[in-house]
């Protein structure tokens, strides 16, 4: 059997936008050229500023979207040439764990309703079975099973995450995409879900793409980084490894901006301008507009990828020649 659970192989996603002003219409170049594998029970972060395309590769994953080019392998098989009922377990195999909870629970549905709805649609257990499904992912995930006769409203935000979380593993997925999951909670909660996946993690081996743009949370749950790019993945290798020795410029920006009680100004790693807008991409290197390091050969060259450890990719031209 093979180590990895998902290869997605030379990935391109876009999607075409209309200005209300003259229905000018503008291609966006959200996902360009991605290659990137999850291993079995592993936590992989996806990592990189709002509007890099870490969504928009979830959304490929779970075939929310159609993609340009490119192939997403689940278990080797092509997840764009699923047969209908191949689809439908493919669904039962991959769940998300949304941002906002609120948001992603139906206030109208009492918690028994929503965690026993998927088991209605893709499963023939009787409703005892059912039951003690439910019963038994909510204390999994730190809940007592009076909260099931209750609503969304009912509860505090951490407690509506740990809801959707139970949600997501009410089926036994293989594989799950948690979408910053905690930016949405206080910050005294946060540190309780993420312990609450880190556990999951460890004692059922479940294998997670966790999407945040917060290093340390980073830092504390993955095993594995992929940083993101417009559209790109520009490093990707071993959390410790890309925590102790970050390579590429845009990774050293983003570990520089994690606040640390010994640092000083000098530490900083400060980017000039803005993220460019993926339906105008920069020419060459699409982080030479940005880079403190940008050459010449940057401008009209885009760098093809380097290991420069094991497992550590990087794509930059600064180490390219080495």
């Amino acid at each position: 059997m093979c180590d990895n659970l998902l290869d997605i192989k030379d990935l391109y996603v876009e999607y075409v936008s209309v200005k209300s002003l003259g229905d000018v219409k503008q291609t966006v170049h959200a996902v360009n050229g991605v290659n990137l594998s999850v291993k079995r029970g592993e936590i992989l972060a996806l990592a990189g500023e709002s509007g890099c395309g870490k969504s928009t590769l979830a959304r490929a994953v779970l075939r929310l979207e159609d993609k340009k080019s490119g192939e997403i392998l689940f278990n080797s098989k092509d997840i764009y040439k699923l047969s209908k009922s191949e689809l439908k377990n493919y669904r039962k195999s991959v769940q998300m764990i949304f941002q906002n909870p609120y948001s992603s629970l139906n206030p109208k549905m009492k918690i028994i309703d929503t965690l026993k709805e998927p088991l209605d649609i893709n499963t023939n257990l009787s409703e005892i079975e059912k039951y003690n499904v439910i019963s038994d992912t909510v204390k999994k995930v730190g809940l007592d099973i009076d909260i099931l006769n209750k609503y969304p409203h009912e509860f505090s935000g951490g407690q509506r995450q740990r809801i959707a979380i139970a949600r997501a593993l009410v089926l036994n997925p293989e594989f799950i995409i948690a979408d910053e999951p905690v930016s949405a909670l206080d910050v005294s909660i946060q540190a309780q879900i993420i312990n609450l996946l880190r556990t999951l993690k460890k004692d059922f081996n479940f294998t997670f793409i966790l999407i945040t743009h917060d290093m340390s949370v980073i830092r504390y749950l993955a095993d594995r980084v992929a940083i993101m790019y417009l559209g790109e993945i520009v490093e990707c290798g071993a959390a410790a490894q890309i925590f102790a020795s970050p390579k590429h410029p845009y990774t050293k920006a983003l570990l520089s901006a994690v606040p640390k009680l010994s640092e000083k100004s000098s530490d900083r790693v400060l980017l000039s301008g803005d993220l460019p807008s993926p339906t105008d991409l920069p020419s060459g290197c699409k982080f030479h507009t940005r880079c403190p390091h940008c050459m010449d050969v940057c401008k009209s060259c885009s760098p093809s990828e380097k290991e420069i450890f094991e497992g550590h990719f990087v794509k930059c031209f600064l180490y390219l020649n080495r």
